[in-house]
Order: structure tokens, then C-alpha cells, then sequence
């Protein structure tokens, strides 16, 4: 059944007519995945390559995660599913916001076929504000509050090379939180290494 509604998902042209590069739906998820990301929604790059996470933002997530590529790959292990499923187009600061359509229309369907998720990395104020009810304000509060949802929901800033200046303001990020997320990983998934 999961495979039906990823094919419906990656079929889905609900949105296309306020798509300036048009639908591309990018998702990842099998039954099996034990951790789950959830994102804003693609850049140019992952339109293009339909890979999710194909940039120098993927790099510091899988550097946060402890993984390498071949494991933050595999979707037995990691579900990959963004607020957006395609690339909403160039916004004044960067790209616009996730289409707002997506995530009521797939998002629960989704999650009902990925029972074994064991913890959910938030990525970004999107991903948070829908799925943390009363979080605070901020980003950086919701983030700092991390211990309140966790380790089912994990709040993240969004890992882009735009935020270096948060990380360095925010050092307790690499102490506390991101040790904590490889450690309940590590716990979890399977290290794959090929060659």
C-alpha cells in the first residue's frame, strides 16, 4: 500500500500551475525506515536530480545524523518526506516557502504505512510549526527546547551553509543536540559502507 501512495505522491500535479519549474514530487520511505526527516521542500538541485538532500545542506545533515551517503540513502532506514514535495520557486531571501497543499494532502497517508519510526528529524520552522502545537516562537527557542519532544520529533535549524552564523552563536547545538542524534541513530540503523 505505501508503494501505491508514493506513486500517487510522485503523480500528484495538485500544485503545478504555481510551479515555476513545474512537479517534481522528491519523497523516499519504506515501510521498514526507523528515522524520518522532514524538510521544507527541494532546491533547484534536487529538483534536478530528484535525489533529496543532493547539496551542501545534506552534507551537514548527514554530518549531523553520523551518517554517510550510502546510509542516509538507504529507505529501508531513512524516510526522506518534505513539507513540499516539489521546488515552490525563488522568494526574495532565498527560495519561497513549501507549498502549503502538500502536507494536509499526503503527509498522514504517508506516515500511516512507516510504523517503525522511532524518531522524526524536524528540519526548519515549516516542519515544526505543523508538527509541534504549542512550540515557541522562535526557532532557536524551539530548537534549545529540544528535550521537550524527543526522541520522537527532534527540532532542527535547517542545516544550510546560511546558518553558520546560528551555529556559532548557538555552540550548545554541536554539544548537547547533535551528539544526541547520532547516539539514538547509531542505536538504530545499520551502517552501510559501500565501495
Amino acid at each position: 500500500m505505501l508503494e501505491q501512495i508514493l506513486q500517487e505522491v510522485r503523480q500528484c500535479r495538485v500544485c503545478e500551475p504555481h510551479l515555476p519549474l513545474g512537479a517534481n514530487p522528491v519523497i523516499r520511505a519504506h515501510s521498514s525506515a526507523r528515522i524520518l526527516i522532514i524538510g521544507q521542500a527541494p532546491g533547484t538541485r534536487v529538483h534536478a536530480t530528484s535525489i533529496p538532500w543532493n547539496d551542501p545542506s545534506g552534507e551537514r545533515l548527514r554530518m549531523w545524523m553520523g551518517l554517510n551517503k550510502e546510509t542516509f540513502y538507504d529507505e529501508t532506514q531513512i524516510a526522506i518526506m518534505p513539507m513540499g514535495f516539489c521546488y515552490p520557486g525563488k522568494g526574495y531571501s532565498g527560495d519561497k516557502p513549501p507549498r502549503k497543499e502538500c502536507a494536509p494532502l499526503w503527509h498522514e497517508k504517508i506516515l500511516n504505512y512507516l510504523p517503525n519510526i522511532e524518531m522524526t528529524l524536524l528540519v526548519g520552522n515549516y516542519a515544526q510549526g505543523y508538527y509541534l502545537p504549542n512550540k515557541p516562537a522562535t526557532l532557536t527557542e524551539t530548537v534549545k527546547q529540544w528535550q521537550r519532544w524527543a526522541p520522537r520529533y527532534i527540532p532542527l535549524p535547517h542545516p544550510s551553509p546560511r546558518n553558520n552564523i546560528w551555529l556559532k552563536r548557538n555552540s550548545w547545538f554541536d554539544k548537547e543536540l547533535t551528539p544526541f542524534i547520532r547516539r539514538h541513530i547509531s542505536e538504530r540503523i545499520t551502517t552501510l559502507n559501500f565501495k
